[in-house]
């Protein structure tokens, strides 16, 4: 679950266009950090917006073509940025500088020429909270019983998958999941067995949608969620009844259940193809539809809007 290693140095990037400075800065923080250097506005873009994590930004304000106000603005307006903490480090040491500089959303600002010591504590600290920040926020993310994304994640994970459909002209599938005759199971073997029987349902899930683009959450009590991009029309019957199947291969003993011995899903599954024009609430709410459908349709099944 955790993308955060404690064991990995934090990533510093300075932005200077003085090499004299990013030497000074470099030497001062390089035992602590891995540091990345930008000699100007634009390429300190491209790196906080590269692959590697940045973690914290040293941003010098008086460069050439695009100064550091300017940077800020444009990482603080970028999803994928916009957490990084900026310290600015300048010679402007003007009241109304630091104002503008921290309305902007930096997070500190240190005027030059600076101390080393305060500059390291500084950079310390500020490194300290970002850490706990992405820990906390990594947590929220997830589901604590299943350790699988929670609704959260899911909504903020459709959103992003939705609009990039809707934009590259690509299929998007959205699988809803529910335990068949949950309550009976959680009132006649207790919460406990209940919860472990979650568990391992999620895993089963997850183990079976195994494409790095695949996404399983939680989405609330026994109902899960699934994200599916270009997937295949004619594979929806292979991937729904692989998911039936894992889970009923799982052999949780469920003898009040109405369908089998054993815990069983019902799925509910809207395709939207490449030419479809449809809001993304619309599908959430056709998925549910076709889950209540294959419910009612005796359940331990699914219903697809792709059927013939």
């Amino acid at each position: 679950m955790n993308n955060i290693s404690i064991n990995k140095k934090p990533t510093v990037l300075l932005v200077d266009d003085m090499t004299t400075n990013l030497l000074l800065l470099n030497d001062l923080l390089k035992e602590e950090y891995e540091v990345k250097v930008a000699k100007n506005g634009k390429k300190a873009i491209e790196i906080a917006l590269g692959d590697n994590q940045v973690d914290l930004i040293l941003l010098d304000i008086m460069m050439p073509k695009m100064d550091g106000y300017e940077v800020c603005k444009v990482l603080k307006n970028n999803d994928q940025t916009k957490n990084i903490p900026i310290i600015f480090v300048t010679a402007k040491d003007g009241e109304e500088d630091e104002e503008y500089g921290l309305n902007l959303g930096a997070i500190d600002y240190i005027t030059k020429p600076f101390k080393k010591t305060i500059v390291k504590l500084r950079v310390r600290n500020h490194i300290e909270l970002k850490l706990k920040s992405d820990i906390l926020e990594e947590l929220s993310m997830y589901d604590g019983l299943t350790h699988i994304p929670n609704r959260r994640y899911f909504d903020e994970m459709f959103d992003r998958r939705y609009k990039d459909a809707m934009r590259q002209n690509e299929d998007l599938t959205i699988v809803m999941i529910d335990i068949d005759f949950f309550k009976l199971y959680n009132d006649n073997y207790g919460h406990g067995k209940g919860d472990e029987a979650l568990r391992k349902v999620a895993m089963a899930l997850k183990d079976t949608l195994k494409r790095p683009s695949d996404f399983i959450a939680r989405y609330g009590g026994e109902e899960f969620i699934a994200i599916i991009n270009n997937l295949p029309q004619n594979n929806i019957p292979i991937v729904a009844n692989e998911l039936l199947n894992a889970v009923k291969n799982l052999n949780i003993e469920h003898l009040y259940s109405k369908v089998q011995n054993k815990i069983t899903i019902s799925l509910g599954i809207f395709h939207k193809t490449k030419d479809l024009n449809i809001e993304k609430d619309k599908i959430l709410a056709s998925a549910d539809e076709l889950l209540y459908k294959a419910k009612n349709s005796g359940r331990d099944r699914f219903c697809s809007n792709s059927e013939a």
